[in-house]
């Protein structure tokens, strides 16, 4: 069993945006970004993980912009550049220079971006399930549709929630709790998040039709990413396609990809001893 570490929690001024963040052990930051499921937060999505990568790095782990304790705007414009431009943001807050990236899902597509963007900052990447590299290119999936369909219609319901995770989050639904869906509903109805997603479908006037879908398997600076990369990808994904993983390792350079059966969406919490366990190793230089 992985020894419990203490864990401090803050919140950190971040340009515009306070970010509420825990942190957790020492040595080379290891920075956690979370999925952008409803009433998603740090903490809760990396619940199965801190502990154990926090007896080997210092573990970084921020509610993103729109989520939990922090603040709520978000540049709709560009969603994924804004996220990669607070995580940015929160590197120079704790004056360091490169961290490693873990993204989950949202997190994952926040975390390649950054990567993108600045190299120089990002030291090695886990991506699990990333968003935002075409997977959804011509359909999206029923578990996008109804994570983008959470505050239309009749709005957020616990029923949305329970829906949504156990029937499109993970593959076997038995080991989600009644509290989780609770907490994860209560957190999803704040009136600010009610007053403007994070994460929703575009509508309207003008609006970016490719906004959730930047297709970054089409940036021509994917193929020269050199940053040493580990794709996780569970078999049973519902939200993101599975094929997005061939598609990551057959254009960057440095990819490695893990494919886990009997699993969906949230790899790190459903296979978390066998995920921490590669994480550890990836991240410390072994292949």
């Amino acid at each position: 069993m992985n020894e419990v570490v203490t864990r401090t929690e803050r919140m950190i001024e971040v340009g515009r945006r306070s970010l509420f963040v825990t942190e957790a052990g020492d040595g080379a930051p290891v920075v956690l970004l979370h999925g952008g499921g409803p009433g998603a937060t740090g903490a809760s999505n990396y619940s199965r993980n801190i502990d154990a990568l926090a007896a080997h790095f210092r573990v970084i782990v921020p509610d993103m912009p729109g989520y939990g304790r922090s603040s709520k705007d978000l540049d709709m414009a560009d969603p994924f550049g804004d996220l990669a431009l607070a995580v940015r943001g929160l590197l120079d807050a704790l004056d360091i220079d490169r961290a490693h990236l873990v993204g989950n899902s949202y997190g994952g597509a926040a975390a390649l971006r950054l990567a993108l963007d600045r190299p120089d900052r990002v030291s090695r990447l886990v991506l699990m399930g990333p968003g935002g590299i075409g997977t959804t290119r011509a359909l999206p999936t029923r578990g996008l549709n109804h994570l983008l369909n959470y505050y239309g219609g009749d709005g957020p319901s616990r029923e949305k929630v329970a829906t949504f995770i156990r029937d499109y989050l993970v593959h076997d639904a038995g080991e989600i709790s009644d509290e989780l869906i609770d907490l994860r509903y209560e957190a999803s109805i704040q009136p600010e998040v009610v007053a403007s997603p994070p994460l929703r479908r575009p509508s309207g006037p003008g609006a970016p039709r490719t906004l959730w879908r930047m297709d970054l398997t089409r940036d021509p600076r994917l193929a020269r990413c050199e940053i040493p990369t580990l794709v996780v990808w569970g078999q049973d994904d519902k939200v993101n396609r599975p094929t997005g993983g061939p598609a990551l390792a057959r254009t960057m350079r440095d990819c490695d990809l893990v494919s886990l059966a009997r699993t969906g969406h949230w790899a790190q919490w459903e296979r978390a001893e066998l995920f921490n366990t590669i994480t550890v190793a990836f991240l410390e230089g072994e292949r």
